[in-house]
C-alpha cells in the first residue's frame, strides 16, 4: 500500500510530529517510518497505522 509523500510530510507538521514520535505512536519502526517517509510501499497493517495516527487522507486511492 502505498502513502502521499506529500501528505504525509504535511500530516507531520500539522501533528507536531517527528518520525520517533510517529513511530512510538503508531506502533511501527522508525525505520518504516523513515521507508514510508522515502516513497516505499508497506504493508496494509502498517499504512492504516499510520494514518490512525496522522490520519486517512494520507493514503492514495487504490485502484
Amino acid at each position: 500500500m502505498r502513502v502521499n509523500r506529500e501528505k504525509f510530510a504535511v500530516a507531520l507538521v500539522r501533528h507536531n510530529l517527528n518520525g520517533n514520535k510517529l513511530a512510538e505512536r503508531a506502533g511501527v519502526s522508525r525505520g518504516t517510518v523513515t521507508a514510508v517517509k522515502n516513497g516505499k510501499s508497506c504493508s496494509r497493517e502498517t499504512a492504516e497505522k499510520l494514518s490512525a495516527v496522522l490520519g486517512r487522507e494520507i493514503l492514495e486511492k487504490e485502484g
